[in-house]
């Protein structure tokens, strides 16, 4: 998954609300086999917005989110709601 425009060859893309403004990040559309199962890792859950993005991105193409797993997460921001119902699991909590 990259922000929009940094992959050669077809994608999916999926835009996000940014406190600035809004984003795009796009994904192989061959990526991922249908119905393989994806964990997401990533070093922060703030707002949730990315990686709300990146879930619709790997549903897209057939993937299976099974779980949601961060370094931080900044838990007053809530991020957690927008990834529901996959599991989330954080290492740090502020």
């Amino acid at each position: 998954m990259r922000k929009k425009g940094r992959l050669p060859y077809r994608t999916e893309s999926a835009r996000y609300s940014l406190e600035y403004g809004e984003a795009e990040m796009e994904l192989h559309i061959d990526a991922i086999e249908r119905r393989e199962k994806i964990v997401l890792i990533d070093d922060l859950l703030a707002t949730g917005g990315t990686s709300a993005s990146a879930a619709t991105l790997i549903k897209k193409v057939g993937g299976d989110l099974i779980e949601a797993i961060f370094l931080i997460e900044l838990e007053f921001l809530h991020g957690r709601k927008k990834l529901e119902p996959t599991p989330v699991t954080s290492f740090l909590k502020y």
